[in-house]
């Protein structure tokens, strides 16, 4: 597993920045997975964070952990087109698939983020690049 992942991992929990026009959006989110090399994460085609990320698709990831270290995960959402991982989040969250089938017509969509920089911040000093 990658570092980040291994992060998000061990904080279960993560928040996802986006913006709504000038205004900041901020939400938690607790599902990722990591297949191809990508740490990915799911989102619903039919949520205001979805709209968000099309319209600016520049998007932070916050996550701390209770030793005090925090991960800032910052980059360019792009959206896979390939359904077999939307199929892995549903793996991952089977319960999410009552939201996410064919009779409610919402879709799980699934991005990366790209061009990305991957940092965990000590309480003091400073941080490691974890894409290095």
């Amino acid at each position: 597993m990658s570092k980040v992942a291994d992060f998000l991992a061990d904080t279960g929990l993560f928040f996802l920045a986006t913006t709504d026009g000038d205004q900041p959006k901020v939400r938690p989110l607790g599902l990722f997975i990591e297949a191809d090399g990508k740490v990915l994460f799911g989102i619903g085609d039919f949520k205001d964070v979805y709209k968000q990320l099309v319209a600016n698709p520049k998007a932070e990831i916050v996550s701390c952990k209770a030793d005090g270290h925090w991960l800032r995960y910052t980059g360019t959402a792009v959206f896979e087109t390939d359904p077999k991982y939307a199929e892995l989040c549903l793996e991952k969250m089977p319960n999410l698939r009552d939201i996410y089938n064919e009779e409610t017509g919402h879709k799980m969509m699934v991005f990366s983020l790209q061009d990305a920089t991957a940092v965990d911040i000590p309480m003091m000093g400073p941080g490691e690049d974890l894409l290095a």
